[in-house]
């Protein structure tokens, strides 16, 4: 018997932890968090490094995040096939940029680099380029990822639980030893990543914020991805160093929630980790900031639309002042009855308006930003702001609102505290703020001892005169750089090879573990309300929280008024209440409403605490029943819209991923510029818009509740409540947009000032058929669905032509229409041949891998047979299928007839689906840098004015 199974494990738990953890500490130092929550087979898995871009050296900026890269590429074990031949390679490529890097002449440099790209294409014959990915594709793992912050770097998986031991194994051995390989091409990744951040106006203005809040630390004087001359003169050495200075066990927490049995979990855990050797950490001082006595402006330049951002200082996350802080976070902006969201958002003083906390070690930030509406100035919006802290410094808000969000803050945790991610996220948060687990779970309750004495004492102490102010306006960033395309020649990814690890990895034996499939009339209890109004349950039986779903098949197709109706209602009160005290009465009952309309469906609904669900749905009902018109909210409301429609022309994910493929698939007359007018909507009254609103209820529709109650319960109430005619009125045909055929290969292009370019390559498949779902699985998992699939491998492993690359044949959502074959590039606009090139190469030339196949294979069997459909997304799994005309749980199909697909079925798949389909290509780039002759090849060229994709 090993070792690891007769120790006695001490652990420490906190009474009345509502996730029951327990915590320990193995003889190495390593934590370990647990929580045993068996709502699936499955465990979310944090593996928290308390070593962030704060740590990195001055003179190797964004190492931390660069080296979470280069953890997901391997060991001497995972990832090669030869150690003995590969090492050698790579101990000359480290050595090699040692030398780059203390080089400046331009002669000397560009051969070194053509040194290094050689020697790299030896050092890859030897690599099994993404064996991490595989082997976790492989045990049906789910969001593998990892993220580098100030603090910390994190590396998450979503594992069945009965493959356990295998990740153990391989996360035991990537913790214990670091190999860079496939440097270069990573770093190409790395450059791209960097040229998304200089295309980002956020990133940007967040980045200047912090430069003036923080002069002196690393929070301000250094950014995570790090600075171009750093990334262009990269150190393998300091990297390596980094590595063993940091990721050592006592510097390290595995965080894990879900069915696990606490017991077996250490066992393993203490088998694998355990071998793993404690070594002291580098301390780290903070620099100390001097006070700020005045405003820091600064202005940012770029293409999205003008905001204000004001940033204030405040001490460490563990302090009392940093918990106040959060306390008159919510106090300003809740998202129901802050003052923020009712004085500047519901008020519509401008255009929209929020806050957030940025909580670190040792210094926080309490950050406030805004969009101006039409004519109104950046100054004015800041005034407005700064009008907002000023009444928290004088107290001026209402006595019940701090035990409010008292209330809803417990409430949003009990909400959270059903989602894996959520339980285990809040073991990193306190590992990474040193924070012992009785302390964290003690601030909730000293949150709830925070009084308007408290809040006035710190909003006095730290909104003072002196903070961080950026202006960010529109127009041309003429500092803007992009990280230059160094010649890279394409590298072996070895698809076929595997590490003898990987093997020994893969053949461990595990428990089977057999899929749960929905039952739809099992599943969901149906009854009807007098009014003969169906109503779909499901029993929550964890919490007292509920969600009610009044669903039409009615949407903006029918009537683009709608969506404005809709919309149009958080404006407004009812007879007894006005919009803001209506809010406010929401917000006390700890219930929250919305209205939302797409396309052909609208969806009313109510959620929050169960004890007030008849008050708060009196409240809901006499709303919908009545809605009291305001001339002035109207108007307001349409400024707003004309401006944002204003700002969506210069959001360029708005115009890629909305605009240009809608117009692709529906020519001009689409669902995206299906909307009013200017003039039309400035014709409208708010008598028609309430009475599309008192319209609703009036319609056929069905009820969806996931709650505490009973069925009888519910019904009685609903009965009572629920306000309709004796007679609901048919819902009018839904008016679906015609698609466009698409049989000739076009090219369609929108100028936008951006580093890089992004593509998309979109063709047109069949209608929906049911009998096509289980295929298109297989072939998105193999293609291009994850980091182990062709074209991540081959677009970003291989040829390192994109930061991201994807593919994906996207199933029809409901019968009648057709499915689209979708493929993503983002790449230097320098790249742009070569990346276009590389996807249209896979997409009509499918690689053959029969170890990817059965990779990917695994992956669908073992994530359906895990994943359990629950709560109140069972009833949403069963409106989706009534849409596809099914009545049962279509995975089923996936699970049964993955098994005995062969490659020849795949390729005869992508041979009449996918290969050589005429293409409609969708371009985002600036005209200076795209290559048009380039372009030309793949069809007509035709450039787009915004005013034809948009509509206005």
């Amino acid at each position: 018997m090993p070792a690891a199974q007769q120790k006695e494990y001490k652990y420490q738990t906190v009474e009345g932890d509502p996730l029951k953890a327990r915590i320990y500490t193995l003889d190495n130092g390593l934590t370990v968090y647990l929580s045993d929550y068996d709502d699936a087979p499955r465990i979310q898995t944090y593996i928290a490094v308390r070593a962030g871009s704060k740590n990195d050296p001055h003179t190797a900026t964004g190492l931390a995040h660069y080296l979470e890269h280069m953890v997901f590429k391997g060991t001497s074990k995972l990832g090669t096939q030869n150690w003995a031949a590969e090492k050698p390679e790579l101990d000359k490529i480290e050595a090699l940029y040692e030398q780059y890097r203390s080089t400046r002449d331009a002669a000397l440099r560009k051969k070194l680099y053509h040194q290094i790209d050689s020697v790299s294409s030896v050092a890859a014959k030897y690599a099994v380029a993404n064996e991490y990915d595989k082997v976790m594709g492989a045990i049906g793992a789910k969001g593998s990822n990892a993220y580098t912050s100030v603090e910390q770097t994190v590396y998450q998986e979503d594992i069945p639980s009965n493959q356990l031991e295998k990740w153990a194994a391989v996360q035991a051995e990537r913790m214990q030893e670091m190999v860079p390989r496939l440097f270069h091409t990573e770093l190409e990744a790395v450059y791209e990543e960097k040229n998304r951040s200089l295309d980002s106006d956020f990133r940007k203005e967040f980045e200047a914020l912090n430069s003036s809040l923080f002069q002196k630390h690393e929070y301000g004087t250094q950014t995570t991805i790090g600075t171009i001359e750093h990334l262009q003169n990269p150190s393998i050495t300091e990297i390596k160093k980094y590595f063993g200075q940091y990721y050592v066990p006592n510097n390290v927490a595995l965080c894990l929630s879900g069915d696990l049995d606490y017991d077996q979990t250490i066992q393993l855990i203490d088998q694998y980790f355990g071998k793993l050797q404690a070594k002291p950490v580098p301390t780290f001082t903070p620099a100390q900031e001097a006070p700020i006595t005045a405003p820091l402006v600064k202005q940012i330049l770029g293409p999205d639309a003008e905001n204000v951002m004001l940033g204030f200082r405040f001490p460490g996350t563990a302090s009392r002042d940093a918990l106040v802080l959060r306390m008159i976070d919510k106090i300003l902006s809740n998202g129901q009855a802050g003052l923020i969201d009712l004085d500047l958002n519901q008020k519509q003083t401008v255009l929209s308006a929020a806050s957030f906390t940025d909580l670190n070690n040792d210094y926080s930030t309490h950050v406030l930003y805004a969009t101006p509406r039409q004519g109104q100035s950046l100054t004015q919006v800041r005034d407005l702001l700064l009008g907002e802290l000023a009444k928290v410094k004088k107290g001026d808000f209402p006595e019940w609102l701090i035990p409010a969000i008292i209330n809803n803050e417990q409430l949003q945790r009990t909400r959270s505290y059903e989602s894996n991610e959520a339980r285990a996220g809040a073991f990193v948060a306190a590992f990474v703020a040193r924070e012992d687990w009785k302390d964290y779970l003690k601030q909730f309750d000293d949150f709830a001892t925070i009084t308007k004495q408290d809040v006035m004492r710190v909003a006095n102490e730290y909104y003072g005169p002196g903070y961080a102010l950026v202006y960010k306006r529109t127009g041309q960033d003429s500092n803007k750089v992009k990280v230059v395309k160094p010649s890279i020649t394409p590298v072996p990814v070895n698809r076929e090879a595997a590490s003898a690890f990987y093997k020994e990895v893969t053949a461990k034996t595990s428990p089977e573990l057999q899929p749960v499939f929905l039952d739809y009339k099992k599943d969901i209890q149906e009854t009807k309300l007098a009014s003969g109004i169906p109503v779909y349950y499901t029993h929550n039986e964890e919490n007292n929280l509920f969600n009610l779903y009044y669903a039409l098949d009615l949407g903006t197709n029918n009537d683009p008024k709608l969506g404005l109706a809709t919309d149009y209602l958080q404006y407004l009160g009812t007879g007894k209440y006005n919009a803001a005290q209506l809010q406010q009465e929401f917000y006390k009952l700890g219930c929250s409403f919305s209205v939302q309309s797409g396309q052909d469906r609208t969806f009313v609904s109510l959620s929050g605490l169960d004890s007030n669900f008849e008050q708060a749905l009196q409240l809901f009902e006499s709303l919908l029943a009545a809605p009291k018109p305001d001339a002035a909210a109207l108007k307001n409301m349409v400024a707003g819209v004309l401006k944002a429609r204003q700002d969506a022309k210069l959001n360029k994910g708005v115009i890629l991923n909305q605009a240009l493929v809608n117009y692709a698939k529906y020519g001009a007359k689409n669902p995206f510029t299906s909307q009013l007018s200017e003039k039309e909507l400035k014709a409208l009254k708010p008598e028609q818009l309430t009475a599309l609103i008192q319209k609703l209820p009036t319609y056929q529709h069905r009820v969806l509740y996931y709650g505490p109650r009973a069925t009888d319960a519910l019904a009685s109430t609903l009965n009572t409540t629920h306000r309709v005619p004796a007679k609901l009125t048919p819902v009018p045909a839904n008016k679906d947009f015609a698609e466009q055929p698409m049989t000739d290969r076009k090219v369609y292009w929108v100028d936008y000032n951006m580093v890089q370019a992004e593509i998309l390559f979109l063709s047109k498949g069949p209608m929906y058929d049911k009998g096509l779902i289980p295929t298109t699985s297989l072939y998105n998992e193999y293609f291009g669905g994850s980091m182990g699939s062709i074209v991540f491998q081959e677009l970003r492993e291989s040829k390192a032509l994109a930061y991201s690359a994807s593919s994906r044949f996207a199933n029809a959502d409901k019968v009648g229409r057709s499915s689209y074959n979708l493929s993503y590039i983002g790449t230097q606009s320098d790249k742009l041949p070569e990346a276009m090139a590389g996807m249209n190469t896979l997409l009509n030339d499918m690689p053959v891998a029969e170890a990817n196949l059965q990779i990917a294979k695994n992956a669908i069997r073992n994530s359906i047979a895990t994943e359990r459909i629950t709560k109140s997304d069972i009833l949403f799994s069963y409106e989706r299928a009534k849409r596809l005309g099914l009545d049962y749980d279509v995975r089923r199909d996936v699970y049964e007839q993955t098994p005995n697909m062969s490659f020849q079925d795949l390729q005869k798949f992508q041979q009449a689906r996918v290969k050589g389909q005429p293409q409609t290509i969708l371009v985002i780039g600036s005209k200076d840098r795209l290559n048009f002759k380039e372009l030309a090849k793949y069809g007509q060229v035709q450039q787009l004015t915004l005013k034809e994709i948009f509509g206005y």
